[in-house]
């Protein structure tokens, strides 16, 4: 039987690992993309190492559109749902509110009702996140820890967690959520704090620019490397059973730890370029996440590969490459 599945998402950052992931253990991978003009080749250049491989094929698809779904599926026929399609940034959640739970609640919700009227068999993975616990500190939060959302980022991303648990218990479908603490990469928007701050640092050692702005930087969070993670999100679709499983290093480190690493790496001092911007700061601040995976380890056989200093100075390091491109 062919292996398909669908990831959506599949120019972002996760997506564009998942494709690589799958198409290496010979799935046919069908990704999803909300095409723009202005964006097509931003978005489209992590997928530059498969977009002539005759297992990938790349649509089109807004999952806000029901009607689209449906006629996904039944053309492709998959036996994986990875549904990484969502407004993932928590500060732009804040001002396009309704967009973000449009697209992070009622997109699931879409797959979910597909998925239950055209084939249960299908094996569905949905992106939660670990800003869902929010302004809870009880720390590490794993599994059964107390969900307290303080962005409407994150109360989309619960509403679809407890949508997945119930077309689960209610109709029998295969479907998981993977709850992901902080995981970064090369790959990660430059809107995000971990770009922000190794494409600065790259461009103050090349002198492009001169000074860092960022909000909150004693915020703690469990940061890992997306490349790994992706192999959790597989992994979960793979069990006899369905279940949600949270995927993190154990391990919490500020914002300016990383800033630290960063410019330590670049020969710089941060006190020499950094600027403290209100304008950065949440209306909600997450104060610290720092997540327990071991249910992943003990049942998935999922541990992380790559430590947090290596991230970050990979980061840096293709950061500082790709800007000394424009000297």
């Amino acid at each position: 039987m062919e292996k398909v599945a669908i990831v959506t998402g599949a120019t972002g950052q996760d997506g564009s690992y998942l494709c690589e992931l799958l198409i290496s253990k010979g799935y046919t991978v069908i990704g999803t993309m909300r095409r723009t003009i202005s964006e097509e080749s931003e978005r489209l250049k992590f997928l530059t190492k498969i977009m002539d491989n005759q297992k990938f094929i790349l649509e089109d698809c807004d999952i806000q559109d029901a009607s689209t779904i449906h006629n996904l599926i039944r053309k492709y026929n998959p036996i994986e749902i990875y549904n990484l399609a969502a407004q993932s940034h928590v500060g732009n959640s804040f001002t396009s509110p309704m967009t973000t739970i449009q697209i992070n609640t009622v997109g699931p919700l879409n797959f979910l009702e597909a998925i239950k009227s055209i084939n249960p068999r299908i094996r569905f993975y949905q992106a939660s996140t670990s800003e869902m616990f929010g302004d809870n500190v009880i720390c590490p939060q794993n599994e059964n820890s107390e969900f307290s959302p303080v962005s409407p980022y994150a109360c989309a991303k619960l509403a679809s967690h407890h949508l997945v648990g119930t077309y689960r218990k209610a109709y029998g479908i295969y479907a998981c959520s993977g709850i992901l603490f902080n995981h970064e990469s090369p790959r990660r928007g430059e809107n995000f704090v971990t770009r922000k701050i190794t494409k600065a640092a790259a461009r103050i050692k090349l002198g492009l620019q001169s000074e860092l702005r960022l909000g909150n930087i004693d915020a703690y969070r469990d940061w890992g490397y997306a490349k790994d993670y992706v192999v959790a999100m597989w992994m979960m679709l793979q069990q006899d059973e369905p279940d949600d499983y949270l995927v993190a290093t154990g391990k919490t480190t500020s914002v300016r730890d990383f800033m630290n690493i960063v410019f330590t790496e670049a020969g710089l001092n941060v006190d020499d370029h950094l600027v403290i911007d209100p304008k950065f700061y949440r209306p909600c601040e997450v104060p610290k996440l720092w997540g327990d995976p071991a249910k992943a380890k003990r049942i998935l056989g999922w541990i992380p590969k790559t430590t947090f200093r290596e991230l970050a100075v990979k980061m840096y390091k293709s950061d500082y490459k790709l800007e000394k491109q424009n000297v």
